[in-house]
């Protein structure tokens, strides 16, 4: 009984085939049937191939939101060379409440302002790949998807042992302030605290040793990253008076970075520069320093890594194979069936009449 009632249940799945199987002695093979399939399958091969590196390949996908995080606060990382002695400048912090921020986590090193012949190639490099940013922003991605493989950004220490004194100041460390707008300034003599503000005692240096012509070797916001390249990286101004400002306009956007590498909470930022010589005789007022106003965005962004799933490979790599398939078979077949119709309007090959072959037959047997 059972065996009964398995061969039924065979019986049924056998007539539920939706691949009927034809006998190889009913199935013709042609060359050109056999080229097809060699080219088809090459192509699948080839299109297969191709499309596991777009399985393995990312991408970055940006989402906008509302930052509802008011209550941090925000870091400041500064890496700034000021072609003058650390006695004579002073760095120091204005928020938009006319709060002077605390600079004990900012460094003065005496330094040279030159750079050595293999510093000045890494600094040219840097330029290099920040103008290749500004062309392509989608190279922004890749730098996203490569963080903490990317060579630091800090400028490298000097190779020479150099003779020459040391004729300028480099400021860094880094600052935590409130998050609302404010001003990073340099300027002429230490910063010292006021009733109404703040000041710096600049009446004690000498006018002519005013220089801030500059090189920003690093400023980011937030978070520090290794492999993260920031607009102003690598920014050198050489000043051309004395009385010289410059300005530095910043709108910092919040950002959530969410790699497979890393997940950081960092900040992106976009700047427009302005410099000018400070002269009252002609109304250009104003203080000679290095001026960097900042303010934050109310968006926050959201960069997260994201990943083809397999399901979508195995249903992308099926659509291939039988695309191919399909359109090489369609293909063959009129390819067959014009060569059918060429030859049979000018009567050649299987279309030629069987009695001109036999004419053909007995005049050869005639000679």
């Amino acid at each position: 009984m059972r065996r009964l009632n398995r061969k039924k249940a065979l019986n049924f799945v056998k007539e539920l085939d939706a691949f009927p199987k034809v006998p190889e002695s009913y199935v013709e093979t042609t060359a050109s049937g056999g080229t097809v399939s060699v080219l088809a399958f090459t192509a699948m091969a080839l299109l297969a191939f191709f499309e596991f590196f777009v399985y393995r390949d990312t991408w970055m996908k940006y989402e906008y939101e509302v930052d509802k995080d008011f209550t941090s606060k925000l870091r400041i990382n500064i890496d700034i060379t000021v072609a003058m002695r650390c006695q004579f400048v002073g760095a120091d912090v204005l928020d938009l409440a006319e709060t002077m921020v605390a600079s004990d986590g900012l460094q003065y090193e005496p330094v040279i302002f030159e750079l050595s012949p293999q510093q000045r190639l890494w600094h040219r490099t840097l330029l290099l790949i920040q103008n290749r940013l500004r062309e392509e922003h989608s190279l922004q991605d890749v730098l996203f998807k490569n963080v903490m493989k990317g060579a630091p950004t800090a400028l490298p220490p000097r190779e020479d042992d150099p003779t020459q004194p040391l004729n300028a100041c480099r400021i860094h460390g880094h600052l935590y302030v409130t998050k609302v707008a404010g001003n990073f300034h340099i300027t002429v003599g230490k910063a010292i605290p006021h009733p109404r503000g703040h000041a710096h005692l600049a009446a004690l240096v000498s006018h002519e040793t005013y220089n801030f012509s500059h090189r920003i070797d690093h400023l980011s916001f937030g978070e520090e990253i290794p492999g993260i390249l920031n607009p102003l990286d690598g920014t050198e101004k050489v000043s051309a008076d004395h009385n010289q400002m410059f300005q530095y306009f910043i709108t910092i956007v919040p950002t959530k970075l969410q790699t497979y590498k890393v997940s950081a909470d960092t900040h992106q930022y976009s700047v427009t520069e302005r410099e000018r010589v400070i002269n009252h005789a002609v109304g250009s007022h104003g203080v000679s320093g290095i001026f960097m106003k900042y303010d934050i965005s109310s968006l926050m962004v959201k960069v997260t890594e994201q990943h083809m799933p397999f399901w979508q490979f195995l249903v992308r790599l099926c659509g291939i194979i039988g695309g191919i398939f399909s359109t090489t078979g369609m293909l063959h077949g009129l390819v067959g069936f014009c060569v059918d119709v060429v030859c049979c309007r000018f009567k050649l090959g299987v279309y030629k009449p069987k009695s001109v072959s036999r004419i053909q037959k007995t005049h050869t047997n005639h000679n």
